[in-house]
């Protein structure tokens, strides 16, 4: 594949020195569970988010599910209760929430930023209803005035799924002080799956959060439930982040802007070139750090998506499909009740994710675009 749409690799190469010192002062450390690396990626990850506490913890979904168990151990929610959440998003941000005992509610993007929109979000609140889930999809901020307000007019916690958005500033306040994804509501998780813009050398993951009765929930959570040794006052998990990737994300932290910014150059580029009349591309956002570009996704008619992947593949343009099905049609929300969500079918059926990391030359993208537009479908 000329173009591969991902190599891991390729991608962290450049950084193999520093990663490799990371680890071995980890190794000759002889701390492997907690210690010094962990609390020093919790401050610049708190740092970063302009927020008061980060914790580290072992992936992504188990993020969001400490946020939510812990809002369960502080009174604020239980089971039976309804959290919002995207129709279209990647089945972790509604297994977070079924796995609490709670209800997820999907609601219809709005197509053109493939983000929750506020008026079918504010149309699907109930009595039942406790948090807006908005997740920033593909890097793009999922936040503005209007979903600000629902939240604050309807008491709603806000808990944002940040799996694919660090570094991302929203044009809009957040709910306290920081613009920055993932610090914008109550409670945010961060995904370090390999693939994401900081990617660990495994699973890991991070809570962010203003509120310092949930920073200690989670923390004592994630650790069997012990607020300090062998005094356990949760029936906790054990969800701790190792200190040897805490150690790889704290290189990678450090280069974070770096990246962004060569994956918006990418993105521009495509946005530019890209002149098929059978391809939608994604809004270019009116400030650049609203999206990080997690993913350059592109539409194009459902009947033909295969066709265009395999000519693609033909000339050594690797893709992907983010995703296929959305989780209202997964086996296991068979049983989910839902309305009609057809923009979020819509969206499955047409997507198409381009190479866009720093890994991708912007000479690259111009032949990757190049060959996009002598595509015919």
């Amino acid at each position: 594949m000329k173009y591969p749409f991902l190599d891991l690799a390729q991608l962290n190469e450049p950084l193999l020195p520093e990663l490799e010192a990371a680890a071995l002062r980890v190794i000759r450390s002889g701390r492997y569970i907690g210690g010094e690396e962990n609390e020093a990626l919790n401050a610049e990850l708190a740092s970063f988010h302009h927020a008061p506490f980060a914790i580290g913890v072992s992936n992504g979904l188990d993020a969001l599910r400490l946020i939510i168990r812990g809002y369960i151990e502080l009174g604020i929610m239980k089971p039976g209760d309804e959290i919002i959440v995207p129709g279209n998003t990647y089945i972790a941000s509604l297994l977070a929430v079924s796995d609490n005992g709670l209800t997820p509610v999907p609601v219809d993007p709005d197509i053109a930023t493939m983000n929750l929109d506020a008026a079918k979000v504010e149309a699907a609140i109930t009595p039942r209803t406790r948090a807006i889930m908005p997740v920033h999809l593909y890097g793009r901020v999922a936040w503005d005035e209007n979903l600000r307000r629902v939240a604050l007019d309807h008491d709603l916690k806000v808990i944002e799924d940040c799996a694919q958005a660090i570094g991302a500033v929203s044009p809009a306040d957040g709910i306290f002080s920081s613009r920055n994804a993932g610090a914008l509501g109550h409670a945010g998780a961060i995904s370090f799956y390999p693939t994401k813009n900081i990617g660990a050398l495994g699973d890991a993951g991070a809570v962010i959060t203003h509120d310092p009765e949930l920073a200690a929930a989670v923390k004592a959570l994630a650790n069997y439930g012990s607020d300090r040794r062998y005094h356990n006052i949760y029936r906790g998990l054990n969800c701790r982040l190792d200190p040897i990737q805490a150690a790889m994300l704290r290189v990678k932290l450090k280069h974070i802007l770096e990246e962004n910014s060569d994956r918006s150059i990418n993105a521009s580029i495509y946005d530019e070139l890209i002149t098929n009349p059978q391809v939608i591309k994604p809004m270019i956002p009116q400030q650049a750090s609203e999206c990080v570009w997690h993913q350059y996704v592109i539409r194009v008619p459902s009947q033909q998506r295969d066709t265009f992947r395999e000519q693609l593949k033909q000339q050594g343009v690797g893709t992907d499909v983010h995703y296929a099905t959305p989780p209202h049609l997964q086996p296991c929300y068979a049983s989910l009740p839902h309305g009609p969500l057809p923009v979020t079918e819509q969206l499955a059926s047409e997507v198409v994710s381009l190479p866009i990391t720093s890994a991708t030359t912007p000479g690259d993208i111009t032949a990757i675009s190049e060959i996009i537009n002598s595509i015919q479908l």
